[in-house]
């Protein structure tokens, strides 16, 4: 296939992976809207009346009769077409994952580089690692209900890419013509996918009331975002480095103040402070969810608003 013909490819997988990532929210929607419901810390279960029998009558008479008792069991029956709705769901997530694969590879192979040289690139591939985060933990651990709020995080991110961040498929500039972009580009992508993931946990952990929920516990909401974080705050600190580096092979310097840099050590700042806040102050719950979500805020300003608000040497993302 010629280069165009690849691209185009490239941009037809794009699309069938927002298609496919729509349906498969929608699927985890109705096995999270008729799941069964979980309770809280304040929650009490309901109850249900089961008969059973009773022995009456005096001297220990043999006849039987049949007496309510009050039994405290487990509530919400989930609907029967819920847990088919979610598993459907997960195969059609799997399929998008792929769609979203090819339109990375194609997307190289179009242009013989690395495809994440320009913004619709670099969002495109954050969607992939977002939806990779969120499938391989679901490998190990049911986080089904995170699919809803991940399928629609990577639709949106897609969509952006394709209506405001497009780029033709082409040449970038001479400073990305670089092994570096695979080492740190790609570091970057990685972790700010699992960072997405923490994020998408930590606002279901502020969303989720006291009562009975769709949803889980803040617990275990807690405990993915920061698995999610402990996993990928080495990949950050690897890419921040990385890139320092890279600027000095390319730039004659390790730092210079750039936003881009500024704001990369700003999240990175971040997210150590609430590692450390977890770690050494013992915090949990609202108060460590909110400092997460801050650091989340901060990464995605790196990430978008930088790119777009604030000139700098990074300033080559094509959307000026």
């Amino acid at each position: 296939m010629s280069a165009e013909q690849l691209a185009e490819l490239s941009d037809l997988f794009v699309v069938a992976a927002v298609l496919l990532y729509v349906v498969a929210m929608v699927g985890f929607a109705i096995e999270l809207a008729f799941g069964r419901s979980r309770p809280g810390k304040a929650a009490t279960t309901k109850t249900v009346t089961a008969k059973q029998p009773v022995s009456v009558g005096a001297g220990g008479a043999e006849d039987a009769d049949i007496a309510d008792v009050t039994d405290n069991v487990a509530v919400v029956a989930p609907s029967p077409g819920a847990a088919r709705a979610g598993t459907v769901a997960l195969v059609l997530a799997w399929i998008g994952w792929a769609a979203n694969l090819g339109a990375i590879v194609t997307r190289g192979l179009s242009v013989d580089r690395w495809p994440w040289g320009n913004m619709y690139e670099f969002v495109v591939a954050i969607c992939f690692a977002a939806v990779t985060a969120f499938l391989a933990t679901q490998l190990r651990h049911n986080v089904r209900f995170l699919g809803p709020f991940v399928m629609v995080t990577a639709a949106l991110g897609l969509g952006l890419a394709v209506k405001v961040f497009y780029t033709v498929a082409g040449p970038v500039v001479p400073a990305l013509n670089s092994y570096w972009i695979a080492i740190h580009v790609s570091a970057a992508i990685i972790s700010s996918g699992l960072f997405t993931l923490a994020g998408v946990a930590g606002v279901l952990y502020l969303v989720r009331g006291d009562g009975m929920s769709r949803l889980p516990s803040r617990e275990d909401l807690e405990r993915v975002a920061h698995r999610a974080i402990v996993f990928s705050f080495p990949l950050w600190t690897f890419a921040v480095i990385a890139g320092a580096l890279w600027a000095d092979r390319a730039w004659g310097r390790y730092w210079g103040w750039d936003p881009k840099e500024v704001w990369s050590f700003i999240t990175w700042v971040a997210y150590a402070a609430y590692l450390h806040a977890k770690a050494t102050a013992g915090w949990r719950g609202r108060a460590s969810t909110i400092v997460q979500l801050v650091a989340f805020g901060c990464l995605l300003f790196n990430l978008i608003g930088v790119n777009i608000f604030i000139d700098g040497l990074h300033s080559y993302a094509d959307v000026k």
